[in-house]
């Protein structure tokens, strides 16, 4: 399976996250046997942000990964496509702000936030260098950037174990607790295609970030991308990349936080 072959229009996929929206948290926390709320408490660690300062968190859906920095006092805005899925967030969170945007074309001028973050969401954008690129834009030279996306297994006995759940387990368990199974089978094939880890890492070097690290959990089923925006007179793109390093190295500079 490539990805040109997953590839759908924007309306459609945004549809498709409209019709699960409802009961798309209990979901994900059940298809992750409850995995998903440690990686979002890696992410907020990783992002390291403090009251006062301002993020994005793209593709945030109905929210769930935008309430530890609205919690913690932080200028949080959650942007997704989905206006179903900012619907069903609004409604719980009436207090974080919501707006519906494009990752490939963002409605934020340049340099507005302090970090941008976006989890589980850059594989479901048609261009997603494109939307690399959108989030360097806004972000403040400086400024963080920190992705949490499904990867590959790095152990190669898991990565068949993994797959095998995820062609046939997940689809079977998502017709029996979602409103829209073919939906995860979706998903679940486009996590199947998405990169690995260090391809990952070389898109975010080729969109201008610097200081480009990751962190596997679980095995390597998740990975999370940390970056920063050059400061500003920092140099071109290309020379940036350029002395990031080779990226096969890139995963021996990630410190280990406390779980």
């Amino acid at each position: 399976m490539n990805r040109a072959s997953l590839e759908k229009r924007p309306d459609e996929v945004a549809t498709m996250f409209d019709d699960v929206a409802p009961k798309y948290d209990v979901v994900n926390d059940v298809l992750s046997m409850g995995q998903t709320r440690r990686w979002r408490k890696v992410v907020v660690e990783a992002m390291d942000v403090r009251p006062g300062q301002r993020v994005l968190d793209l593709a945030a859906g109905t929210g769930t990964s935008s309430e530890p920095y609205a919690d913690a006092g932080i200028n949080v805005v959650a942007c997704d496509f989905s206006l179903g899925m900012l619907k069903v967030g609004k409604r719980r969170r009436p207090d974080i702000d919501f707006i519906a945007g494009d990752a490939t074309n963002l409605p934020f001028a340049d340099n507005t936030f302090d970090a941008s973050t976006i989890s589980f969401g850059l594989r479901n954008v048609n261009e997603p260098k494109k939307a690399l690129a959108e989030m360097l834009r806004v972000t403040k030279p400086g400024g963080k950037l920190v992705i949490a996306e499904f990867s590959q297994p790095v152990v190669p006995l898991w990565r068949t174990m993994y797959t095998e759940y995820l062609m046939r387990a997940l689809p079977a368990i998502a017709t029996k607790v979602s409103s829209n199974p073919d939906a995860y089978v979706y998903l679940a094939e486009s996590i199947r295609a998405w990169p690995d880890q260090d391809h990952l890492a070389a898109w975010l070097q080729e969109a201008g970030w610097e200081e480009v690290t990751y962190r596997n959990l679980s095995g390597g089923i998740v990975a999370v991308h940390r970056a920063h925006k050059p400061l500003a007179g920092n140099g071109s793109a290309a020379a940036i990349a350029a002395h990031t390093g080779p990226v096969a190295k890139l995963r021996r500079n990630i410190p280990r936080t406390a779980r």
